[in-house]
């Protein structure tokens, strides 16, 4: 898919960040949007950047990507508002408890699935038919760099993002000999607020330094040139590269020289004290 004037676009998670840029850029090329977000007011924020542009052709429906029936809800609204989707982009992601895992409790780890992995698989199973029955469409999943490794304090998110690339690669192969493209992005260190509290952090100056406007473009390209991965953003292709090339133990090894600065040693010390 080439021009995307008069596509249906969906994009969850459109309230701020990568979501946002994303629907800006679509919003640039005439296209169609459909926008989600948990947060009504970050939504609304983003159709009123959009309309100062001139884009009119929105339809917003704030939700937790979690809730199966909700997004059924909002497949039907697309439906019979624009038609069927040509594109579904599964953006709507949050962040951790920053914690080590030995620190981490199930419910955390419960949430961040929910909202990251099955708000994406919602989102695919929703939306999928119309993309058939269109006999075209994209659906782009949006894991992370944290999908190719494992890092310290991110147990629960890396989790979540190895869910959500184990799954888009499944579909990818599924759907390989179909007219339906299925994209799995791996951002770097993009420069969004899914850090919350902590964006003031050493971490969040350190890594996260894209703008999400770079990363918007890179995924449309992607869509345009029928990529099934696509990797991009700060220390993006580093970590694609030792990801695939490197011995796991090496691997851990330069992870942890790269980021053991964020571990409390002293709570390990504690923790392992007491087993």
């Amino acid at each position: 898919m080439k021009n995307f004037k008069d596509k249906t676009v969906v994009i969850t998670g459109a309230g701020s960040g990568i979501g946002r840029a994303l629907a800006i850029e679509f919003g640039n090329q005439n296209a169609k949007l459909a926008l989600n977000d948990f947060n009504m007011q970050t939504l609304q924020k983003t159709v009123d950047i959009l309309k100062h542009k001139g884009v009119n052709n929105i339809l917003t429906f704030a939700f937790d990507v979690s809730d199966k029936t909700l997004m059924n809800d909002f497949a039907q609204k697309v439906r019979s508002t624009f038609g069927n989707a040509h594109i579904v982009i599964n953006n709507a992601g949050i962040g951790g408890s920053a914690e080590p895992a030995y620190l981490t409790d199930t419910d955390s780890y419960r949430e961040v699935m929910d909202v990251n992995f099955f708000g994406v698989l919602n989102g695919c199973q929703s939306f999928l038919p119309q993309l058939v029955a269109n006999n075209e469409g994209s659906i782009v999943n949006i894991s992370s760099i944290f999908g190719l490794i494992g890092t310290p304090n991110n147990s629960a998110y890396c989790a979540s993002k190895f869910a959500v690339r184990g799954y888009t690669e499944s579909l990818a192969i599924e759907f390989h000999k179909s007219p339906i493209n299925i994209h799995c992005v791996h951002p770097g260190g993009i420069k969004t607020n899914i850090a919350g509290d902590e964006s003031d952090s050493e971490f969040v100056e350190k890594y996260l330094k894209t703008p999400p406007e770079q990363l918007a473009k890179r995924i449309i390209k992607g869509i345009q040139n029928k990529e099934v991965k696509i990797v991009f953003g700060t220390d993006a292709f580093k970590t694609w590269l030792g990801s695939n090339l490197l011995p796991q133990k090496l691997l851990n090894k330069l992870i942890w020289k790269e980021m053991n600065n964020i571990l409390d040693i002293e709570k390990y010390k504690q923790f392992i004290k007491n087993l």
